[in-house]
């Protein structure tokens, strides 16, 4: 049961109190984005070959299928937050995760099972059967709750969190909230790695059934961690979204289109809250003042000053806010665009599993925990230039010196723009290593490449990401209004979430224009006779492109609130 208020239960200080809500409760909360991860990340990596091989589902529409399930795993947070803001509350929306994505897990497991999926065959041969309808079923069933339980969990988890340590502005309190902060995406990070590697190996070594079944014990352990703890956690209530207000903004000035507005000074007042430091609204994108002015105080105005109506009168903060939202839009775009190739991690473990993985003679790296590089990559490469470059920049010029954060968000989407590069060239080898040691229709063969070609791929994609994601979030952070921070906070998410579709729309057109009755398409489900490298390289055209538009949309923007305090 939620309590009767946000924080009625706590007292003046909840850090140290025996009530509701402090310290004790951030374990559980930890524990439970922890194994949630680990479960998560130890099943993404690999699905692309569980997919062609098990499944013989070919490998665009793999591909294809995989680009959806992320783009709706991105997405559904958004929408999870939307509805714990305003509705369930985010205890409740945790809860409902939990037990989604359990549920998504344990039916995943389920097609391990030899009834489950098509019968064992030589892939590529003529008699190998297809998935029934209610094979696929079970599968798609299984990736749909996994995106639902992703989105419940990941919406609310972090501000969940923060809830346990009240509102407090102290000293210790900030200190304490930093803290957590910190340990969370400290822990997301490491339980990435860990489910990219150790569970992978577990799949590769042991077999799927095992494979699949440890992120189902991991995922009843981050549903216990979190529900074990339920007498003593502050359970907030639900409030207001700030998709409702935007959506307000725009309901109002739509329906107060027909309100001429001038330059000049005129008698319409416009409607603020008291307190407000934004009196009047700016006057970019005038058509959405509409919405705030007040026709007629007596029909707008509650007795005790409040819009009787807010869907026709919103305040002030809110039209800036939309406004502000607005203008961040191009920027986040190309950001979104460059996401495009970081999304192509399918693609990336069809080609690690053909090279030659060995560290040792007996040990083999598995093909998906390649992409665990980018995580060390971005860990390493935050606490050099954070810790060790700018310290040591600084000291030696005499100034503090740092780059802005629209240099650092071009670096990133011109360092993903190489990393294409690299990766088309490694593609190129690696396909005509194949077809030299006499292997173009067996995709499977082991070639005598090493992986490592792959290398500079990922240590540029790291980079990039390290550069754009990081600043793309301080960007958004700090750009829009303090009262928007939620809505920063999801907007990267939603960036990946719709480059997940492009990702898809790209792939599709690509195997539907270069596929012909004789002809292999560039992502051919048989790597060796397709063209990726083809295909790369038109991934690396599509992101030159896209840094000359994110040039555009930087200097069309203007300086950013960094800038200006850097040239003060």
């Amino acid at each position: 049961m939620d309590c009767p208020s946000e924080h009625e239960q706590m007292i003046t200080e909840p850090l140290l109190s025996n009530r509701k809500g402090g310290i004790r409760t951030l374990p559980f909360i930890l524990a439970n984005e922890a194994f949630e991860s680990l479960a998560n990340y130890g099943l993404f990596p690999n699905l692309i070959l569980y997919l062609t091989r098990e499944y013989r589902i070919d490998a665009a529409k793999g591909a294809h299928v995989l680009f959806l399930l992320s783009s709706a795993t991105n997405f559904t947070p958004i929408l999870g937050a939307f509805l714990a803001d305003t509705y369930v509350g985010r205890y409740r929306m945790i809860g409902f995760g939990c037990m989604a994505s359990l549920l998504g897990m344990v039916l995943l497991w389920l097609t391990t099972f030899p009834e489950a999926r098509p019968p064992p065959c030589v892939q590529f041969s003529y008699n190998c059967k297809s998935a029934t309808t209610l094979q696929l079923l079970l599968l798609y069933t299984a990736f749909c709750f996994l995106a639902i339980g992703a989105g419940g969990i990941k919406s609310s988890s972090l501000a969940f969190g923060a809830d346990q340590l009240g509102t407090s502005n102290s000293l210790e309190h900030a200190r304490i909230r930093e803290s957590f902060f910190s340990w969370y995406y400290g822990i997301v990070a490491a339980s990435v790695f860990l489910g990219m590697t150790f569970v992978v190996y577990i799949q590769d070594n042991i077999g799927w059934m095992v494979g699949f079944g440890v992120p189902v014990v991991l995922m009843i352990l981050s549903s216990l961690s979190f529900f074990v703890a339920s007498p003593s956690y502050v359970k907030s209530k639900p409030k207001a979204s700030w998709i409702t207000g935007l959506a307000q903004v725009v309901v109002g000035s739509i329906r107060n289109r027909r309100i001429k507005l001038s330059s000049q000074a005129t008698d319409k007042v416009d409607y603020h809250t008291t307190g407000s430091m934004l009196l009047v609204p700016s006057e970019k994108l005038r058509f959405l003042n509409k919405a705030c002015i007040i026709r007629n105080p007596q029909e707008d105005l509650t007795p005790d000053g409040k819009a009787s109506d807010p869907w026709s009168l919103c305040t002030v903060d809110q039209v800036e806010d939309l406004k502000a939202l607005i203008k961040v839009i191009p920027i986040w775009s190309a950001g979104m665009l460059k996401s495009v190739n970081v999304s192509q991690g399918s693609f990336l473990v069809l080609q690690a599993s053909t090279m030659n993985r060995h560290i040792t003679s007996k040990f083999e790296v598995p093909a998906a925990s390649f992409p665990s590089i980018v995580v060390l990559v971005i860990t390493t490469w935050v606490v050099l230039y954070d810790r060790i470059i700018i310290p040591l920049v600084s000291k030696v010029t005499g100034k503090i010196v740092c780059l802005n954060l629209k240099q650092r968000m071009g670096i990133g989407i011109l360092l993903s723009t190489i990393s294409m590069a690299a990766l088309a060239i490694a593609e190129s080898f690696r396909r005509a290593t194949a077809v030299k040691e006499g292997f173009p229709d067996n995709p499977n063969a082991e070639l005598h490449i090493s992986a490592m070609w792959l290398l500079p791929y990922f240590v540029l994609s790291g980079l990039a990401e390290a550069f754009n994601a990081i600043g793309q979030n301080e960007f958004f952070y700090t750009e829009l209004p303090k009262s928007m921070s939620s809505v920063a906070s999801t907007l990267q998410g939603l960036g990946l979430s719709a480059a997940s579709l492009v990702s898809s729309f790209i792939v599709s057109a690509v195997r539907d224009f270069t596929k012909g009755e004789a002809q292999e398409s560039w992502v051919s489900s048989n790597i060796n006779k397709g063209h990726y490298d083809y295909y790369y390289w038109l991934l690396t055209i599509l992101s030159l492109v896209n840094f000359i538009y994110y040039l555009v949309c930087s200097k069309s923007y203007g300086p950013c609130r960094q800038e200006k305090w850097l040239n003060r």
